[in-house]
């Protein structure tokens, strides 16, 4: 849950804490960024500070440059007033699409984050490159980059999380299971598991389906269309293989754990999580984060595994979402220049091996069990990040290796529709599998709901284009 902490869930778990403080720079620069005060605001979220403040003191050093920041676990609340007032407004904002709060997807829905483009064409501090020939151009593409879906680039993606299920890769050997690669294979593992006393999937809570059920449309619709569901086409969400990805979900009921819906919640989500790692359920929709946040319960000797959500067919694709953070410029930022130049050094070997070594550290595992737990690392995506990661983690990032392909689960930016919230914990789409899984909402309900959901915001995003 760390990153879903940082990411999506709109949990409000975590106690409020701030950090605010003003960081000096050096006196080993002459340039123009010297004589400036470059703000940045961020989420303290499930992977800490520390990497952060290391990165901010590289930085002034390298460029002179004076840096203030706030880091909150409730920054939405911080800043809202700040970019309501346009006062104190800061240069660089450190808070993902769907983060706790919605700010991000609020500035996104006023048009109040800068077009960041240039960013691709500066020359990273410290290194005679430019962005554009060091990142990993993939995830600069598409909405989680581009919100309005105009070629601008206005997010700049940070942290590499893949998405996938999880399983308990020993108790499959121990039973002579192969670990399937398409649904019919998935329920007729669940028929002979459930003949074991054992179920064949759990989740920790319903807002892990942005992950779960966006790798599935593209399963069962195809790439073509899953681009035409992000960007509230009606008529393709009417299509039958759209719906397939539906009716997978409920299917999925008379597999799962009795007692997820029950523990789907902020409090009991990690009972969810070690049934997989008791045994009693074998598959969980989860990220890079779930081996170190359930580290002390884990026994030792204990192995994950990881897959792509299965194919919809035998022969066919399988998908993972890969959870992007983001960073931005706001519209009415000062120091758009100096902005650009830090975005740009967030990319660099320096920055990257200070991101991954200090947000690895699990501070908040840590501090509750006395010894340190670690994270799987923080990636930034530029070329070769992923070398970094320990041997023991790799499983969690080969999964392209392995012929599974990669999921975006954002949304395109869209008009707010009163009453109306498709995605996140609380919206149509994700929100009601909790109804779904008790028996309270149908499929088809469900499904009819989402699609009027999508029509609605269709019709409010051609209203405003007029």
């Amino acid at each position: 849950m760390k990153m879903k902490k940082m990411l999506s869930l709109g949990l409000s778990l975590l106690m409020c804490a701030t950090l605010m403080t003003g960081c000096s720079g050096n006196d080993n620069s002459t340039s123009e960024s010297g004589s400036k005060t470059l703000k940045i605001a961020g989420l303290d979220g499930g992977y800490g500070t520390k990497g952060w403040e290391e990165v901010i003191k590289k930085f002034e050093e390298k460029t002179g440059a004076k840096v203030e920041y706030t880091f909150d676990k409730k920054i939405s609340d911080v800043l809202r007033p700040k970019m309501t007032s346009g006062k104190d407004v800061p240069d660089v904002i450190y808070l993902t699409v769907g983060a706790v709060g919605g700010l991000t997807d609020t500035l996104i829905k006023e048009k109040q984050i800068a077009d960041i483009s240039a960013l691709l064409d500066e020359t990273i501090p410290g290194e005679d490159v430019k962005v554009k020939d060091k990142v990993l151009t993939s995830f600069f593409e598409g909405a989680t980059a581009d919100p309005y879906g105009d070629g601008t680039l206005r997010l700049a993606p940070l942290n590499n999380a893949p998405c996938g299920l999880f399983y308990n890769a020993g108790l499959f050997k121990e039973k002579g299971w192969e670990v399937p690669t398409d649904w019919d294979g998935m329920f007729e593992l669940g028929k002979k598991a459930k003949k074991e006393g054992i179920y064949l999937f759990t989740y920790p809570t319903a807002g892990y389906f942005d992950a779960f059920f966006t790798s599935l449309l593209n399963a069962t619709a195809g790439p073509e269309v899953y681009a035409k569901l992000i960007a509230y086409d009606t008529e393709a969400w009417k299509l039958p293989e759209v719906k397939e990805a539906f009716e997978i979900v409920g299917k999925l009921k008379d597999y799962t754990l009795p007692t997820t819906v029950a523990n789907a919640n902020g409090d009991n989500f990690t009972k969810n999580q070690q049934a997989v790692i008791d045994g009693d359920a074998l598959f969980i929709p989860n990220g890079t984060w779930l081996p170190g946040e359930m580290a002390a319960t884990t026994p030792e000797g204990f192995e994950w595994g990881m897959m792509g959500i299965p194919a919809a067919k035998a022969g066919g694709d399988s998908y993972s979402t890969n959870f992007v953070e983001q960073m931005y410029v706001p519209e009415k930022a000062e120091n758009k220049e100096l902005a650009l130049q830090f975005l740009a050094y967030c990319y660099s070997d320096e920055a990257a091996d200070l991101f991954y070594k200090y947000g690895a550290l699990n501070t908040e595992e840590t501090e509750k069990t006395g010894k340190d737990v670690y994270n799987a690392g923080y990636l930034i995506p530029i070329k070769g990040s992923e070398d970094k990661v320990a041997e023991a983690d790799r499983f969690m990032y080969t999964l392209s290796e392995k012929g599974v392909k990669t999921n975006s689960a954002t949304f395109m930016a869209a008009e707010a529709v009163e009453g109306v919230t498709l995605t996140g914990e609380t919206g149509i789409l994700f929100g009601s599998v909790n109804s779904v899984m008790n028996g309270d909402k149908t499929v088809d309900q469900w499904y009819n709901e989402s699609v009027d959901a999508v029509s609605k915001i269709a019709e409010a995003n051609a209203k405003a284009d007029k």
